[in-house]
């Protein structure tokens, strides 16, 4: 199979069980499922429509959906308006460290990609001001990306910083993560305060992360300190959760 043809291979289904006591959904969703974990569907591959792989299989549609459904949840397919069902890699777990969205993809092996949607100076107001400790009014950079895995939307990410790096592009932030840009401007982040929730998409966020309207997201918020204490960003993150989580360690004291 090709990434582009979306034809399931047709031996993956022989051996389905049409009359024993396994649900043929189940037998679908494993078959598809190991044909993913052992590459014979890569990421990128793009499945056939629920009807068309019902009608090849002689299974009805409702079988096909929940089959699909179960790797959707998983997080192993991804629903993509216009494009349909596409393999991804597995969902994205970020441990609640100091690191970039940008560098944990990369060092996941998966392929990040950056959308400016906007780039711009703006006056700090009054939240921005106190988070970043400079005065109401100042100036400070305005980011706002939509980071992809795999050509997947994955993530909003919303970011002020001080004027300290306001001469930073567009550009920089399509080809380079935030923290991987700072670092290059000799900015090193050694502590942040962090905050991490859940909402429904507002605005744009569903189309955007290609979601149901009003669907969940996860959420982060974090103001990052340099070496010397001085605050260099402030981020307002949502996160799909069908793709995305936080691991956390917990050690008894």
């Amino acid at each position: 199979m090709t990434e582009h043809d979306g034809v399931l291979p047709p031996d993956l289904f022989m051996d389905l069980d049409r009359s024993g006591p396994m649900p043929l959904y189940f037998q679908v969703s494993s078959r598809i499922e190991n044909a993913i974990a052992t590459g014979v569907l890569p990421a990128g591959s793009r499945l056939e429509n629920e009807v068309a792989l019902g009608e090849r299989l002689g299974l009805s549609r409702p079988t096909i959906r929940r089959a699909i459904q179960e790797l959707v949840d998983k997080g192993l397919l991804v629903r993509r308006r216009g494009i349909g069902t596409q393999v991804v890699h597995g969902p994205v777990s970020r441990k609640v460290e100091l690191t970039s969205l940008f560098d944990d993809l990369r060092s996941g092996d998966q392929h990040p990609t950056t959308r400016v949607l906007s780039h711009s100076v703006l006056p700090a107001d009054e939240q921005i001001a106190e988070a970043l400790g400079i005065a109401v009014g100042d100036p400070v950079t305005h980011i706002r990306r939509l980071r992809l895995a795999d050509d997947v939307p994955v993530a909003l990410l919303e970011n002020y910083l001080p004027t300290v790096v306001a001469d930073l592009s567009a550009i920089d932030f399509e080809e380079f993560g935030l923290y991987q840009v700072l670092r290059g401007r000799g900015v090193t982040m050694r502590v942040a305060k962090q905050t991490i929730g859940a909402r429904a998409a507002v605005d744009d966020e569903a189309s955007l992360l290609e979601i149901d309207e009003h669907g969940a997201v996860l959420t982060m918020s974090r103001t990052a300190y340099d070496a010397s204490g001085r605050a260099v960003e402030v981020g307002y993150h949502c996160y799909r959760p069908d793709l995305y989580s936080f691991s956390i360690t917990l050690v008894e004291k």
